[in-house]
């Protein structure tokens, strides 16, 4: 598959905050794009098991409130929220972590505005290691995925995806999709030499050959 890097990198707003839970101090990242189309078939492809797995993942479970989820190879959780068709919110378990994903569409002039929320209580020595780039790099390929579904692009094998993510053109996606986390992380209070390090980190680990 072709992508048109710059344009999709350009077109997500990507910023960190905190949000104080009953466990403690959270935080949130938060990445959102405005898709063309209407609200309803945007929510679809956010929640059809049968559509999922063209952009994003395979699924299996139950896609309703109260329902667990499980994302083929990646995380699981249950919907703790369900507004047909403008928002959910689910838990997002792996690796032994719980944090949250809250999704929010807003319809606008010029289509659907997606936004998700990444919610999570990340110790100072973790955060300082990978920065945000560790889950932002991922929601990134995750939400150029939907922009590529929601413009009737095929759908992608697993295995073409991968082999994208390897080569320069997907190396050049995750470089830019880093730099902007990087700056987001700078935007947000880190000091720039932390941010840049950590940044390097991760890049290096997502990159890093299997």
């Amino acid at each position: 598959m072709t992508i048109d890097v710059d344009h999709q990198i350009n077109a997500v707003s990507r910023t960190i905050g905190s949000r104080t839970l009953e466990a403690g101090e959270a935080r949130v990242l938060t990445v959102s794009q405005t898709y063309k189309g209407e609200v309803e078939d945007v929510w679809d492809a956010l929640t059809n098991p049968e559509r999922l797995p063209r952009w994003f993942l395979p699924v299996t479970g139950e896609l309703r409130l109260g329902g667990r989820y499980q994302l083929e190879g990646n995380a699981g959780g249950v919907v703790e929220r369900c507004d047909p068709p403008t928002s959910f919110a689910a838990t997002w378990e792996f690796g032994g972590d719980v944090s949250w994903i809250e999704v929010t569409l807003t319809p606008v002039e010029a289509g659907v505005r997606f936004q998700l929320e990444h919610v999570a209580h990340v110790d100072d020595e973790r955060w300082a290691e990978y920065g945000p780039g560790a889950v932002g790099i991922g929601w990134d390929l995750g939400i150029m995925g939907l922009a590529e579904h929601l413009s009737g692009s095929p759908a992608v094998e697993p295995s073409s995806a991968a082999e994208w993510t390897a080569s320069a053109e997907g190396v050049a996606f995750m470089r830019a999709s880093n730099e902007r986390w990087r700056e987001a992380s700078v935007a947000a209070g880190t000091d720039p030499a932390e941010a840049q390090a950590a940044a390097d980190r991760v890049f290096a680990a997502y990159t890093a050959a299997p």
